[in-house]
């Protein structure tokens, strides 16, 4: 398959999520063990930054910040908000997905390949590769969304990290309020196709593997999650996101371990932005 075929039928599939915590590592490792995830021993890029990994079995969570002195590197991530910033989508052809951007006029930057050493248990610490591919920037507000080629990805999916206290599987949701879920949701049909977007009562939905994105506005988040951040001028932000565990008890067990305030819904257990590093998570039963 050449790379032009390959780039004209992009298909969605949720790679990762990003949560973006800045100097606050320590604090945000600590609450998302207290919400029942298991972590990756603390990662550093090449490019400057640090993250700890919640691995799921399609998908996963980053939590990204930095460590003292590295302040100054990559200050484009540091200057988004606080919270949930970066929706990431899988490739393995990180050039096809750079034409295909170019084509449709939405590309940020050529791919760019970074590393990072992972700890492993035998003691060896190989590096794991990755090449990105950005949107451009403005078609994002307060937040990233980019394309992940993993070159090495049994460096990152392994079993001894996908077994969580809370039960958790994957993640099947990730929620972006805005003024206007149809503008906001555009620059999506136009990376994989206006048919790949479904408007209904609630706002826009994209199917991306286990994972659904939804678009709704800031009423319909604070109706499911409560009280979220909100975009300046109704811009878009990304607010929240679901997971499938195989045990709601389980779940409660460690919310209750961790001492984090939850609420039982009628098919879930939800915890508040507030509790959650400014990200409203719903928990629901695979």
């Amino acid at each position: 398959m050449t790379d032009s075929q390959t780039s004209q039928r992009l298909i969605p599939q949720l790679d990762h999520v990003v949560i973006n915590v800045a100097e606050q590592l320590n604090g945000a490792e600590q609450q998302f063990r207290r919400l029942g995830f298991q972590l990756t021993p603390r990662g550093h890029h090449s490019l400057g930054s640090s993250n700890h990994l919640a691995i799921f079995g399609e998908n996963y969570l980053e939590l990204l910040g930095f460590e003292p002195g590295n302040a100054h590197t990559r200050q484009d991530l540091w200057q988004a908000p606080l919270g949930l910033t970066g929706l990431v989508w899988k490739t393995q052809n990180s050039n096809a997905v750079f034409d295909h951007l170019q084509q449709q006029n939405i590309a940020g930057f050529a791919p760019a390949e970074f590393f990072r050493p992972v700890a492993l248990n035998d003691g060896t610490s190989p590096n794991a590769r990755f090449r990105t591919v950005p949107l451009a920037a403005d078609r994002v507000p307060n937040g990233r969304s980019f394309f992940c080629q993993h070159l090495t990805p049994e460096l990152v999916w392994r079993t001894e990290w996908q077994n969580h206290p809370n039960g958790v599987a994957d993640i099947t949701g990730f929620v972006i309020s805005a003024a206007s879920p149809q503008a906001a949701a555009k620059v999506y049909g136009e990376l994989f196709g206006a048919e790949a977007l479904q408007t209904n009562a609630e706002g826009v939905t994209l199917r991306a593997g286990r994972a659904t994105v939804r678009f709704v506005t800031p009423e319909q988040a604070q109706a499911e999650f409560g009280i979220v951040p909100e975009g300046e001028n109704g811009s878009a932000r990304m607010i929240g996101l679901e997971f499938a565990t195989r045990s709601l008890d389980a779940v409660r067990n460690s919310l209750r371990v961790g001492e984090i305030s939850f609420s039982d819904l009628t098919r879930g257990v939800l915890v508040r932005a507030a509790d959650s590093l400014g990200v409203a998570v719903r928990f629901s039963e695979e």
